[in-house]
């Protein structure tokens, strides 16, 4: 990590970059009570959020088509589905917020070192979002 002082103070170079892609695909919320949601299908908005403390050779974090590839690869897979049909979701709720870890967790192994995965954030329409990332 490189440092800077500035003004008396320490400050940490931190670069962010990020990528959006987009899938079609349904479900249906337990309720409370037990009973489903009707399905529903949305235009699932996702957007991954990386950072390095350092640029690589060519002066990027990360290249954004190589990122954009990795998570095009994990949204095609739920494309055009019922996300209740994919085993992790038949144990966890298809919400926005599950959504967004199921992709996290697939996408955070994927990054070239020194590259980490700060936030993956899915919406299921305009202006409603979920976020999940990790400490650490």
């Amino acid at each position: 990590m490189q440092r800077q002082c500035r003004s008396g103070s320490w400050s940490f170079v931190l670069f962010t970059v990020s990528v959006e892609t987009h899938f079609w695909a349904s479900h249906e919320l337990a309720l409370p009570d037990g009973s489903r949601e009707p399905p529903h299908q949305h235009n699932w908005a996702v957007t991954a959020e990386v950072s390095g403390n350092e640029l690589n050779r060519m002066g990027l974090v990360m290249d954004f088509q190589r990122l954009r590839t990795m998570l095009d690869s994990i949204a095609g897979e739920l494309d055009n589905t019922t996300i209740e049909k994919i085993d992790y979701f038949q144990k966890n709720c298809s919400s926005a917020e599950n959504l967004a870890r199921y992709i996290y967790e697939r996408l955070e192994p994927k990054l070239p070192k020194g590259v980490k995965l700060e936030v993956v954030r899915v919406g299921e329409e305009r202006g409603c979002s979920a976020k999940f990332s990790q400490d650490g």
